[in-house]
C-alpha cells in the first residue's frame, strides 16, 4: 500500500503538486474515533441510565439527541462551503472546543431545556467534526488518491463504537452517567482539540476545475434529477440505518440482554465497519457506482430484518452485528465517494453538504421516532422490520441515480 503521508509523491490537486501534510491522515485517524465515540455513541449506552436517574421520558431525551444532528445536517451545509473556501484547520478545532462545551452542559443539565440546549449545541460540534469535514479535508489534499485515504480514516471511525460503547458502559458501572459524561468530555478535549489544531496546518490548495461543474455548475448540479433521487435514497437508508444504531440496545434490553451485552453488541458492529471498509476498494473496482449503491442498501434492509429475526442466542446476535456493521462502514465510504464517482470533486465540501443534509435530518429523527413507534407498534423488534422496508424502498430509487457522464468504474485506489 502506498504511504499515503508520504510528501514525495505530492498532492495531485488540479492547481499542481503540493506536499500532503503528513500528520492529517493519522490525526483524523485518531479524532474520528474519539469525537464519533463520546459525542455520538456514548448516548445509546447512557440514555437508559439518564430516564432512570432522572425520571425524564425516554422519548424527550432522544428528541434533544435528534435535534442535535437536526442541527447538524443543516450546519453541515454551510460548513461544506467554508471548508470549500478556508480548509479544516479552523472549523474542526472549533467543532472540537463546542463539542467538548456541549458534553459539560449536558453533563450539567438539571432539567430538559438545558440538556436540549447541550445537544443543540452539540449538534454545531458534530457538524464541523464528524466524516463531512475530514472527507472533504482528504478529498481535496488526496486526489485523486482520495479513495483510499477515505478508507483509512473510515477503517478508524469504524472502531468509535468497539472503543467507546464498552468504554461508556464501564465508566457507568462506576459512575453516574453525569460524571461518565465528565470524564469523556476530557478525553475529547484532550486528543481531538490539539490534533485539529496541530495537524491540519498545511496549505489549502485551490480546487480543481471540472468540465461537469463548468457547464453546469453545482447549483445546477444540486437540482438535477439523478442527485435528488440520490438524496431521496440516501435519506430512506440513512434513516434506517441510524434508528438501528440507537434502538439496538433497548430491542437487545427488550429481550433480557443486559447492558453490557447491550453494549458489546453496539460495540462488535463497529468493528464489522472496519472489516466491511477493506472490502469496498475491491467492490469499487468491479462495480459502477449506481450498482453498489443499490446492493449495500438492500443488503442493509436485510441486516435490519435479520435483527428483528433473530431473538439470540448472543453469538447469532454478534454475527448478524457483524454484518450489519460491514454493510454499514461500505454506506459510509459510498456516500462518501458518491460526489466524486458522479461530478468531480470540484466544490466537493458544498454538494457533499447538500447530499447529506437530508440524510442526516432523517438520521436525526431516526432515534426519537425509533423510540416513538416502538411503542404502538408492541415493541423493537416490529419496528426494526418496519425500517427494513425503508432500506427495500432506497435500494429501488438507487438505480435511477446514474448520471450521463457517470464512469462506469471508480478509478482504482
Amino acid at each position: 500500500m502506498t504511504d499515503l503521508g508520504t510528501a514525495a509523491r505530492g498532492a495531485a490537486t488540479g492547481t499542481g503538486d503540493r506536499s500532503r501534510p503528513r500528520a492529517a491522515l493519522p490525526a483524523l485517524c485518531l479524532t474520528q474515533i474519539v469525537s464519533w465515540g463520546i459525542v455520538y455513541y456514548a448516548f445509546p449506552v447512557l440514555n437508559p441510565q439518564i430516564t432512570a436517574a432522572t425520571g425524564w421520558p425516554a422519548g424527550a431525551t432522544t428528541a434533544a439527541f435528534s435535534l442535535g444532528l437536526v442541527v447538524s445536517a443543516l450546519a453541515g451545509i454551510r460548513v461544506g462551503r467554508i471548508l470549500d473556501r478556508r480548509g479544516p484547520r479552523a472549523v474542526m478545532t472549533a467543532g472540537s472546543v463546542l463539542g467538548v462545551i456541549s458534553l459539560l452542559i449536558v453533563a450539567a443539565a438539571p432539567n430538559l431545556p438545558l440538556l436540549i440546549a447541550g445537544w443543540t449545541l452539540a449538534g454545531l460540534a458534530m457538524a464541523a467534526t464528524f466524516y463531512q469535514p475530514a472527507f472533504a479535508a482528504l478529498t481535496r489534499w488526496w486526489a485523486p488518491d482520495h479513495v483510499r485515504a477515505l478508507t483509512l480514516v473510515t477503517l478508524a471511525g469504524g472502531l468509535a463504537s468497539t472503543v467507546f460503547a464498552p468504554l461508556t458502559a464501564t465508566l457507568a458501572d462506576h459512575l453516574s452517567w453525569r460524571h461518565t459524561y465528565l470524564v469523556l468530555a476530557g478525553i475529547l478535549a484532550a486528543v481531538t482539540i490539539p490534533a485539529h489544531a496541530l495537524a491540519l496546518r498545511a496549505p489549502w490548495p485551490d480546487a480543481p476545475t471540472a468540465p461537469t461543474h463548468a457547464a453546469v455548475g453545482a447549483a445546477g448540479v444540486g437540482r438535477s434529477r439523478p442527485f435528488l433521487l440520490l438524496a431521496a435514497a440516501f435519506t430512506l437508508s440513512g434513516f434506517a440505518m441510524y434508528a438501528v444504531v440507537v434502538a439496538l440496545v433497548p430491542l437487545l434490553l427488550e429481550r433480557g440482554y443486559t447492558t453490557s451485552q447491550a453494549a458489546w453488541a453496539l460495540g462488535i458492529g463497529g468493528a464489522g465497519q472496519t472489516l466491511g471498509r477493506t472490502l469496498y476498494a475491491a467492490l469499487a473496482r468491479r462495480t459502477t457506482a449506481t450498482a453498489r449503491t443499490t446492493i449495500l442498501i438492500a443488503l442493509g434492509g436485510l441486516s435490519t430484518a435479520a435483527f428483528a429475526a433473530a431473538p439470540g442466542p448472543s453469538a447469532l446476535i454478534i454475527a448478524v452485528s457483524i454484518v450489519a456493521g460491514m454493510v454499514r462502514g461500505n454506506l459510509t465510504l459510498l456516500q462518501a465517494t458518491a460526489i466524486t464517482d458522479r461530478w468531480g470533486t470540484t466544490q466537493y465540501g458544498r454538494l457533499s453538504g447538500l447530499l447529506a443534509a437530508p440524510a442526516t435530518t432523517a438520521a436525526a429523527l431516526a432515534p426519537f421516532a425509533g423510540a416513538t413507534l416502538a411503542v404502538p407498534l408492541g415493541g423493537y423488534a416490529p419496528l426494526f422490520l418496519l425500517l427494513a422496508t425503508f432500506s427495500a424502498a432506497a435500494s429501488l430509487i438507487a438505480p435511477w441515480t446514474a448520471t450521463g457522464g457517470l464512469r462506469r468504474r471508480s478509478p482504482q485506489p
